[in-house]
């Protein structure tokens, strides 16, 4: 039987999740799925709208068998390095055949000839001159794929899921690892959408109801009911603690993460823009630039929150972090137990074993968690790393 990967973020997990769960069953037959899922801090550089325990078990509730843990490390990572960890965390497994993913073309030719011309010479050449001229990266990248596939293809880049499914791509060949690939077409609204389409709303339409106080609004769209007693967590909450942080750095300290651009200047940047600004909206304005834009900023605060460095990503996966299965994950766990490169965790005692590089990645880990908490209307205490249990659904 095969068994499919998805990277996702399910932030939160929703009918369009859902649907491409189904049309990945309807393409395979019957299957096993596995999501790599982003913890308590997501790409976009803000936290997830619920702990990332409470997301698994909604995917698992969704039509996921066994739900692994991204850490924040790679989650809150740019397009690259979040698709290097995820895969690489898939490939780590050591069980899965299959790599899934929402795509708006649905065309993995396409999208495997656009991942190849990224990594060849010519677009290599061809981007070196572009990076000089104060744009994004993510801009000069897609001006090289269209010098030498034309803009037809590289406009796909501009796509958010074909841009990831590119990187995927790129990553699995990077690991040498090759599994089947079924891009599933993404149905009804965009990621950033201002209303339903198709039946489905985009998760930041359904983030911004909860925050609202409109989780009824959100209810036809979430297969697993948003329970009231649940406050949806918003990086608002943390500000202050987030200003007192950035007002304390000194350029070395900014140049000490990821994407930072320190050769560019954009760590003095930073530090004059954190001493003058009242709010996160206002470092926003005075940092972000045609070159800076506002997801690579919001990243970079993130990390200096969590007093994350770019050492502390390691090359490769440490461990695979088990958040949530059903009974077809529990046979999936047997398999890995024997399969996976890595060790699997899913009991407090295999966090104790941790040792070295693994160790140090899970005490960071904890940390974004309890700062995560810092987001929430009333704040948990520290240490839910240790104490909260994996979802298991019988």
């Amino acid at each position: 039987m095969d068994t499919a990967g998805i990277v996702a973020e399910y932030n939160p997990f929703h009918t369009g999740h859902m649907a491409h769960i189904a049309a990945l069953r309807a393409a395979l037959g019957p299957c096993r799925v596995v999501a790599v899922m982003s913890g308590n801090w997501v790409q976009r550089g803000e936290c997830a709208v619920a702990d990332k325990w409470a997301r698994a078990e909604a995917a698992v509730r969704g039509g996921v068998d066994l739900v692994l843990e991204l850490p924040t490390v790679w989650a809150a990572s740019s397009a690259e390095a979040f698709a290097r960890g995820a895969v690489a965390h898939l490939a780590a497994a050591g069980v899965v055949n299959t790599l899934s993913f929402g795509s708006e073309c649905g065309d993995g030719t396409r999208l495997a000839r656009l991942a190849a011309c990224l990594d060849s010479p010519a677009c290599s050449s061809a981007l070196s001159p572009l990076l000089r001229q104060g744009i994004s990266f993510a801009a000069c990248r897609q001006q090289a794929a269209e010098a030498v596939l034309g803009p037809e293809e590289a406009s796909l880049l501009s796509n958010p899921n074909d841009n990831l499914g590119v990187e995927y791509l790129r990553s699995a060949a990077a690991l040498g690892w090759t599994p089947r690939v079924v891009p599933v077409r993404r149905m009804g609204a965009g990621h950033h959408a201002a209303a339903p389409q198709e039946g489905h709303a985009s998760a930041t339409t359904l983030r911004g109801w909860l925050r609202q106080g409109q989780a009824d609004r959100a209810a036809p769209f979430l297969p697993t009911p948003w329970p009231p007693e649940r406050p949806p967590a918003h990086l608002a909450w943390a500000e202050r603690a987030i200003l007192c942080r950035l007002r304390s750095m000194e350029p070395e300290d900014w140049q000490a993460l990821p994407d930072a651009a320190p050769e560019e200047g954009l760590p003095h940047r930073l530090t004059r823009g954190a001493r003058q600004a009242r709010s996160l909206e206002e470092f926003y304005s005075l940092t972000a630039t045609r070159r800076y834009p506002l997801a690579r900023l919001r990243r970079l605060v993130v990390w200096a929150f969590l007093e994350l460095t770019a050492a502390q990503r390691p090359a490769e996966p440490q461990y695979l972090r088990v958040l949530a299965f059903n009974g077809a994950g529990r046979e999936l766990l047997r398999e890995m137990s024997a399969a996976a490169k890595v060790p699997v965790l899913t009991r407090g005692a295999d966090l104790r074993a941790l040792s070295g590089a693994g160790e140090a990645l899970f005490r960071a880990e904890c940390r974004c968690t309890d700062r995560y908490s810092l987001c929430l209307p009333e704040p948990e205490p520290c240490g839910l790393e240790w104490t909260a249990g994996v979802r298991a659904l019988l």
